[in-house]
């Protein structure tokens, strides 16, 4: 029986396709991942990717991709897969989701991708009906390839889920293994907020026993406010399941409470709505 906890991409037995509960979303999110050599151009230290690696994902077999989804639809749809796999209360689909085991957008066959996927749901009378999501580090917009294949999705109406944990350069070296300022992060995320719907994905944690403090909660609250008005809104979340990285001992829970203080703040100095997942 699948559960919150349980995101394995191996769990339909598949090679690209994958089902998991999703806490966030509330049901059965359809996850595609694109990822299968555990590589991502980040490196994040809360990730739950075993044996991850740096670098890009292989080929993408476009007819088995295709054939996976059609079929794991099938059976959600028509088949005993809910009844027999998940949980009562969450047996619906939410979404398919561009996610897996490493960035999605570096697969040089991603715009082709996000096509197969509109074709499944076509087939099905899904589309419209069941949300498209990118879950995305947002690291590649500068890519043609990458803009094209976003700006599909957001033509089917589909939405971005764009990383974002901390603001600053050395914070965002710490946390996702990267060299990256504000400033280009405001960059990517304006252009993907121009082609389609979307929202930050933010992880609050503690590292090494100290939570974000003021300064770095300002430089958080900076960096948005001015696309603020292009923002769909900012998904806050803990930790949920154990870091398989290094660093998984560095890391710790914060409360609740320590959330929804920090996502009054953002609203009260960006307007940008918050929907906090302890």
């Amino acid at each position: 029986m699948l559960t919150t906890e349980d995101h394995r991409r191996d769990s339909a037995g598949l090679r690209y396709v994958y089902p998991v509960v999703s806490r966030r979303a509330g049901g059965v999110s359809v996850g595609i991942n694109l990822n299968v050599n555990n590589a991502c151009n980040w490196a994040c230290v809360y990730c739950q990717v075993e044996n991850l690696t740096r670098g890009g994902p292989p080929p993408i077999d476009l007819a088995l991709l295709e054939h996976e989804l059609a079929g794991f639809l099938d059976g959600a749809l028509h088949g005993d897969f809910m009844l027999r796999e998940v949980p009562v209360e969450s047996r619906r689909l939410v979404d398919v989701a561009f996610s897996g085991n490493g960035e999605p957008t570096s697969a040089a066959e991603f715009p082709e991708v996000v096509r197969v996927v509109r074709r499944i749901l076509e087939r099905h009378a899904l589309d419209g009906k069941l949300p498209l999501r990118l879950i995305t580090n947002g690291s590649l917009l500068h890519r043609l390839g990458v803009r094209e294949g976003v700006r599909e999705l957001g033509e089917l109406g589909g939405e971005v889920w764009f990383k974002i944990d901390r603001a600053t350069a050395s914070e965002v070296e710490a946390i996702n293994g990267v060299p990256m300022d504000g400033e280009k992060i405001r960059l990517n995320l304006a252009r993907c907020a121009e082609l389609a719907t979307t929202w930050i994905q933010t992880c609050w944690f503690a590292l090494d026993g100290v939570a974000p403090d003021a300064t770095a909660r300002a430089a958080y609250c900076a960096l948005l406010e001015p696309v603020a008005p292009l923002l769909a809104g900012v998904h806050l979340y803990g930790l949920a399941r154990p870091s398989l990285q290094p660093a998984a001992p560095r890391l710790r829970r914060l409360g609740a409470d320590q959330l929804e203080s920090f996502a009054r703040e953002i609203r009260e100095k960006t307007g940008i709505r918050v929907v906090v997942s302890p």
